[in-house]
């Protein structure tokens, strides 16, 4: 995971942060140039910067959120895996032709036991996300994404998915290949899993696509991440014929953490660094980790018929509702 110091991206809600930054610097070039003692002043000023941050970030609206998720240099599948596994080994092809860079997946070691990792990939900048197709699958990288899961069971290798795409591709040559079945087959045969399966929102999780990689005994996310049946851009063109209503569409998608664990969607949310994953990567990386070994250590206690049983019932519960009347 890269830690040089780069020029940092800041969205519309982030300009305060920035405003204050550089009055901070100016500040203190100015003390240096002038042999001035303004410790006290600029203590207090870094003070006000991380408490501004906390307020900014602790209030973002869900279209903000979404912004954060969609963040370029918010970590991605392979950053997380090469920040959180002893060793890595990534595997390619789906066996029947292909070999799909959206969908990336290999066998590793987390704090000594071995597992499958996979997730979708989107890349870093124009020429990268061009190669990965800004994240979004081919039906191969599904086929190739059920190929690596069916080697984990077959070795009783634990299953963590990480989930980071706008949705499925739903190109035309998409549709040819037969990207519904391969996300069908994916739905079906990942209920049948003997082993754990832990599947991980990191960032933006759209439709279907985020679907094929995302039955499992848990179903975790992070605190700026979103979790949705359609990106609200869809949505704001389907329901209102103008995309220029997304924001409202965020809100009637309820696509934020909280209000998914409200509906019993996510089974836990993780905390984010204060300024969201991207402001310090690594440190999104320990608490990921962290909260993937408690939780493979509970799933690892009990059956495979266990296992299946509980994940069937915690996705039946999902949609369920009453009506009360008035």
């Amino acid at each position: 995971m890269a830690t040089t110091e780069r020029k940092p991206l800041l969205l519309d809600f982030e300009k305060p942060l920035a405003e204050l930054a550089t009055r901070i610097d100016q500040i203190r070039q100015l003390a240096e140039e002038n042999g001035v003692d303004v410790s006290g002043q600029i203590r207090q000023l870094e003070a006000r910067a991380m408490q501004l941050r906390e307020e900014i970030f602790s209030s973002l609206s869900p279209s903000q959120r979404l912004q954060v998720a969609r963040h370029p240099r918010r970590p991605s599948t392979l950053d997380y895996i090469q920040a959180i596994s002893d060793e890595w080994m990534e595997l390619h092809g789906d066996r029947c032709g292909g070999d799909d860079p959206a969908l990336v997946g290999g066998v590793g070691r987390l704090s000594g036991q071995p597992v499958v990792m996979l997730g979708h990939q989107k890349g870093r900048d124009t020429k990268d996300n061009i190669a990965r197709n800004f994240g979004m699958p081919y039906p191969g990288g599904y086929r190739k994404a059920m190929r690596l899961m069916e080697h984990a069971n077959k070795f009783s290798m634990p299953i963590l998915t990480f989930i980071d795409t706008p949705g499925a591709w739903s190109g035309v040559e998409a549709e040819h290949q037969g990207q519904g079945e391969a996300i069908a087959y994916n739905l079906r045969e990942m209920f049948c899993l003997d082993v754990p399966i832990i599947c991980t929102v990191i960032g933006e999780g759209g439709s279907g696509g985020a679907l094929g990689i995302g039955v499992g005994d848990r179903l975790l996310m992070f605190e700026h991440s979103v979790y949705t049946v359609a990106t609200p851009e869809a949505c704001a063109a389907i329901l209102w014929k103008d995309a220029a209503k997304a924001p409202q569409a965020a809100v009637a998608l309820k696509i934020i953490s909280h209000d998914l664990k409200k509906l019993g969607i996510i089974d836990q949310i993780l905390p984010e660094p204060t300024g969201g994953a991207h402001s310090d990567p690594l440190k999104a990386a320990t608490i990921l980790k962290q909260v993937l070994l408690e939780n493979l250590d509970e799933l690892n206690r009990l059956t495979a018929p266990e296992r299946r049983q509980l994940r069937y019932e915690k996705f039946r519960k999902i949609g369920v509702f009453t009506e009360v009347a008035h």
